[in-house]
């Protein structure tokens, strides 16, 4: 496939996976922070990464520019060779989020970097077609392809991953007037260390629990049932094993709880915590009250409103 153009820059958001029952099968975009990658059409075949710079007041960066050890190098390798491209790429990633944060860093970064990508091609792929190739880049991260972050840093809103081979993906319609809260902790979990944690096996009591919870959130999702929403925001999966490695985080959940959320739970592999509030002015509430347990319990975070799955990905310029 040909080139039309020959530079974009694409913006794609920070997101939240797993939404406490759905592990790896459900997951919703924000509205800010994001990553931006730009992609320039070179005449070689193959992918340089030029440079890899972050805002002010992120950790240091310390991301491999080996495409094929990156997550965006690797999402855009695997597209250009499914659509059989016949051009090279060089890309700049501009980091607005850091590694390690439960917030969808790496997937934000291969979304941005295949949204601009496709944006340059005569026949641009569907953005249900570029999940696949995101989850590429998303076993460079964790060593497993999955798309509870990348699908919906790619398609925006909320995501229901219903089936992986193949890749079955469902967008869902969010209640106008939920807003999230997400605190990120001054620290990093390791994306492969929190997996590696969970159980191989649960028992069949345990996921008949984290069935009907799941269920329940899709339904009160789609019917605008705070009532339900809440009674399913639950998890009895991963929440047990991973709240060690986060520091503070029964006492923000219990903040977040008492000041009036929904539900509140751990945000993708943490060490990020996320809560659900029925309006803007009860999440920066609930924001408050989980900052401040934070803060008195161990360290500092970055906190974060945003409208229930308004974010989505954007092209910033296209020559």
């Amino acid at each position: 496939m040909k080139a039309v153009k020959t530079e974009a820059t694409a913006f794609a958001p920070a997101t939240v996976a797993n939404v406490a029952c759905g592990f790896d099968v459900l997951g919703f975009a924000l509205e800010s922070p994001g990553d931006e990658v730009t992609v320039r059409v070179t005449a070689e075949r193959g992918i340089v990464i030029t440079d890899i710079s972050s805002d002010d007041g992120l950790p240091e960066l310390n991301l491999p520019t080996n495409p094929l050890e990156n997550t965006a190098g690797g999402a855009v390798a695997a597209y250009l060779d499914g659509i059989q491209a016949d051009f090279g790429v060089s890309m700049s990633i501009r980091k607005r989020m850091p590694a390690g944060s439960g917030m969808g860093s790496s997937a934000a970064s291969a979304a941005a970097a295949l949204v601009a990508v496709n944006a340059l091609v005569e026949k641009p792929l569907s953005p249900e077609e570029l999940v696949d190739f995101g989850m590429k880049g998303e076993a460079i991260a964790s060593g497993s392809e999955h798309a509870d972050n990348v699908a919906p840093a790619i398609m925006g809103g909320i995501v229901l991953i219903r089936g992986y081979k193949p890749t079955d993906v469902v967008r869902i319609n969010a209640p106008q007037h939920l807003h999230c809260t997400v605190i990120r902790p001054h620290c990093e979990v390791s994306t492969k260390e929190a997996r590696g944690i969970l159980p191989k096996e649960i028992p069949m009591k345990t996921a008949i629990t984290q069935w009907g919870n799941l269920a329940g959130l899709i339904v009160g999702l789609m019917q605008s049932d705070d009532g339900l929403i809440a009674r399913s925001l639950h998890d009895v999966v991963a929440e047990p094993h991973r709240a060690a490695l986060i520091p503070g985080f029964y006492a923000m959940k219990q903040a977040a709880l008492d000041a009036g959320a929904l539900g509140c739970s751990i945000s993708g592999s943490g060490p990020s915590v996320f809560a659900l509030s029925t309006s803007r002015k009860a999440a920066e509430r609930v924001g408050a009250a989980m900052h401040a347990a934070l803060t008195e319990a161990c360290t500092e975070g970055t906190l974060y409103v945003s409208r229930l799955a308004e974010g989505s990905p954007r092209i910033v310029s296209l020559k």
